[in-house]
C-alpha cells in the first residue's frame, strides 16, 4: 500500500506520533445527508475514475448518496479553489492532485488558496508512476545507451509534456537535474495531441502514464526505458525503475498523486472518521486489484500521513523548480 512508501516521510518530519495512531471511528450521527465529492480534475480521468469507485463504496457504508462533482481545469487548481470555499462540515471532500497541493506553490506566483492552511489532509487516494519511453528513431535499446547518446548529442533531443510543473515535465525536469544532460521541452495543450505527436515522431523522450504508452510498446512504436516509480510495480513486474540504472539515477522517483481533503475548520472528529472509513474501503480487495491493474499504489492512511508526504513533495519539486527556473506561463 501507499502509506508504507509515505510513512518514512511522517518520520522524517518528526510526525511519527500522529501517525501511529490510527482513526478512529468518531463523529456520531455522520453522515445524515448526501455528500459532495470534488474531483480536481476532468471526466474519465484517474482521479475521477478512482473517485467515483470510492463514492459508491462510501455510499454503501454510509447509508447516503455520495456524488462526484468534477472541476478541471489548471492542474487542479480550479477544483482545489472551489472546494477551499465549501462549508467546513464534512459534507464536501476534495481529491485534488500534486500539482494543485505541492507543485504549484513554487511555479506560480499566487495561488487563490494556501494549500495548507486552507485544507485539513484526509488520506491519500492513489499515486501512479509514469513509464519513460523515446521514439524507435532513437538508437538505443536502454537507459543506459540513452544517457550515452543524449551526452554524445548535446541538446538534440526533445521531450513533450501537457503542461507546466505536470508530471511528465518535472519527469523530464528531474532526469536532466540528475544526470546533467540537455533536452528541450515542447509543451502541449492536451495529452492526447502530445501522444500523437510523439508516435508520429515529432519530439523523441515522454514520460505518459502506462495505461496509454503499452499497446504502443508492444506495437513496436515507442522504446521502453522504465518506469518512474521507486520500486517495480506489481501490473509490470519486468519493467525496471528509471532508479536501476544506478549511478546518478539513484532515488528517482515521480508519481502523480491524488489525495483527499476537506475544507480548514472541519471537526477533527469528523475527519479522523472520513479517513478510517476511505481507508477502509481502499484496503478492499477489489479496490486494490482495481488501482494495480493501472499500474498505481493504492493509498489510505492517517491525515498526518498525507501531510507529512505532501511537505516531502512540496520541498522535493520546490528545489527542483528554483534550481532550474521554471515558471507557469
Amino acid at each position: 500500500m501507499f502509506n508504507k512508501l509515505i510513512a518514512s516521510a511522517c518520520a522524517g518530519l518528526a510526525l511519527a506520533a500522529g501517525c501511529a495512531s490510527a482513526a478512529q471511528p468518531g463523529a456520531q450521527g455522520y453522515p445524515d445527508k448526501p455528500v459532495r465529492i470534488i474531483v480536481a480534475a476532468g471526466t474519465a480521468s484517474s482521479p475521477d475514475s478512482i473517485s467515483r469507485l470510492l463514492a459508491e463504496k462510501l455510499g454503501e457504508r454510509w447509508h447516503q448518496p455520495v456524488v462526484i462533482e468534477n472541476a478541471p481545469g489548471l492542474g487542479g487548481i480550479i477544483g482545489t479553489e472551489r472546494a477551499s470555499r465549501a462549508t467546513p462540515d464534512g459534507y464536501t471532500l476534495l481529491v485534488s492532485t500534486i500539482g494543485a497541493m505541492s507543485v504549484g506553490v513554487s511555479i506560480m506566483d499566487h495561488l487563490p488558496y494556501d494549500p495548507v492552511k486552507d485544507f485539513k489532509p484526509v488520506t491519500m487516494v492513489m499515486a501512479m508512476p509514469n513509464l519513460f519511453v523515446v521514439h524507435p528513431s532513437v538508437p538505443v535499446k536502454n537507459l543506459g545507451e540513452l544517457l550515452t547518446y543524449i551526452k554524445q548529442h548535446p541538446d538534440k533531443l526533445r521531450y513533450g509534456h501537457p503542461g507546466i510543473g505536470t508530471t511528465p515535465h518535472l519527469s523530464a525536469e528531474l532526469l536532466k537535474q540528475m544526470t546533467n544532460i540537455e533536452m528541450q521541452g515542447i509543451p502541449y495543450k492536451t495529452s492526447s495531441q502530445m501522444t500523437t505527436d510523439f508516435l508520429a515522431g515529432q519530439y523523441e523522450v515522454l514520460f505518459h502514464n502506462a495505461s496509454v504508452l503499452l499497446p504502443h510498446i508492444k506495437a513496436g512504436k515507442a522504446t521502453l526505458m522504465g518506469i518512474t516509480s521507486p520500486k517495480r510495480v506489481a501490473a509490470l513486474p519486468d519493467v525496471p525503475t528509471v532508479a536501476e540504472a544506478g549511478g546518478s539515477l539513484k532515488g528517482f522517483a515521480v508519481h502523480a498523486w491524488w489525495g483527499m481533503y476537506v475544507p480548514a475548520g472541519t471537526p477533527a472528529d469528523i475527519v479522523k472518521k472520513i479517513s478510517a472509513d476511505v481507508s477502509a474501503v481502499l484496503a478492499q480487495p477489489d479496490v486494490t486489484r482495481w488501482v494495480e491493474e493501472w499500474g498505481g499504489s493504492v493509498g489510505g492512511g492517517s491525515p498526518d500521513e498525507l501531510g507529512a508526504y505532501q511537505a516531502q513533495e512540496t520541498q522535493k519539486w520546490h528545489d527542483l523548480i528554483e534550481k532550474a527556473h521554471i515558471k507557469a506561463d
